[in-house]
């Protein structure tokens, strides 16, 4: 009788374990534990992120923490961490939240366009992903890349085409560089490397005037009128006298650092700088800043006239006038300088 009381005593106390280790397996893998209202969240895990860090940017995501630590030890989460950018759904559980930010890296897409330089570039991207600024410059300047690749530092810009692209949230400054060229690439496909040739300009020399372009205008429909002015001067010797490239040449000087050059002076023409357009004939050594789709294939399909000239429209801002003659096109530019003296911008 003695005995059987101690089994059933026995028995008892293991179900009461057993009970127990249900309620805490329940709870530490299979019970939601999340705690926001949306239908999902994301983490961002950089390679040299601790538990510790992974730990904070959950605390406020879910209900027990201290459940998740647990079973994070078990399961080795806390010292073999994964970089990249994770989802963590609503109703997760402990469980399913560490097999995701284990093993789901979620791809993101980034974009660009409109960056003047290599280093703005670089800061747009780096708030897009998780390499910093100065990796990013470094990798996207290296001269043994720039090389193996066919570009010069002064080109380099032109080996970003704007637009959107998925890339993971880690993804490393040499891997962001890497893909963009095989994106450039794929952009200079067989139809517009014929395209350049049959223009007699070089991938380069078609990137360095859709530069020049977009800064004349961000109107897509008469940029190919204003390549085919510039494709005009080409053919005929004339320099190219774009006033977007004094304003490049200009803004490398100390004088002019942290200023906007709002009206173009003659002083500007004075300027001694491989980038000035007036002092020297053809195209200046690179891009003065980044092209839209839409001017590069405003070059690679310019429009065939006779202008020689263009002026922007006093009476239609963003747009140009066009002339065939110096005599009217100095008629067009007096119209323009008018319109800026009378709004006060003299520099």
């Amino acid at each position: 009788m003695y005995l059987k009381k101690i089994l059933w005593a026995i028995a008892l106390v293991g179900l009461v374990v057993a009970a127990y280790f249900g309620f805490y397996v329940y709870n530490a893998m299979i019970a939601p534990n999340t705690n926001f209202n949306n239908d999902e969240a994301y983490i961002f895990v950089s390679k040299n992120d601790t538990y510790k860090d992974v730990r904070t940017q959950l605390e406020h995501l879910l209900k027990d923490i201290d459940n998740f630590d647990a079973l994070a030890e078990r399961k080795k989460y806390t010292t073999n961490l994964k970089a990249g950018r994770f989802v963590i759904k609503k109703g997760m559980s402990n469980n399913d939240i560490i097999n995701s930010i284990r093993s789901n890296n979620i791809p993101i897409r980034i974009s660009f366009n409109n960056q003047e330089s290599i280093e703005k570039l670089a800061g747009r991207i780096s708030a897009q992903i998780d390499a910093d600024s100065t990796s990013l410059i470094a990798a996207m300047t290296d001269d043994t890349f720039l090389k193996a690749s066919g570009f010069a530092k002064q080109t380099a810009l032109g080996m970003y085409i704007p637009n959107s692209y998925e890339f993971f949230w880690n993804t490393s400054p040499e891997g962001f560089r890497d893909r963009m060229l095989k994106e450039y690439n794929s952009f200079w496909n067989g139809n517009r490397n014929a395209k350049a040739k049959a223009i007699g300009l070089t991938r380069d020399q078609v990137m360095t005037l859709a530069s020049i372009i977009h800064e004349e205008s961000k109107q897509a429909s008469e940029q190919p009128r204003i390549a085919g002015v510039y494709m005009n001067r080409i053919r005929i010797g004339m320099p190219l006298q774009a006033d977007p490239t004094l304003k490049f040449a200009a803004y490398q000087l100390p004088e002019y650092k942290n200023t906007v050059i709002k009206r173009v002076l003659n002083k500007h023409k004075e300027i001694k700088s491989p980038y000035n357009t007036y002092m020297n004939a053809g195209l200046p050594p690179g891009l003065i800043a980044m092209p839209d789709i839409s001017a590069i294939n405003a070059v690679l399909n310019y429009e065939k006239h006779n202008y020689l000239y263009f002026a922007a429209n006093a009476k239609k801002l963003g747009f140009h006038k066009f002339a065939k003659t110096l005599a009217q096109h100095n008629v067009n530019a007096r119209e323009y300088q008018r319109y800026l003296s009378s709004q006060g911008i003299n520099k």
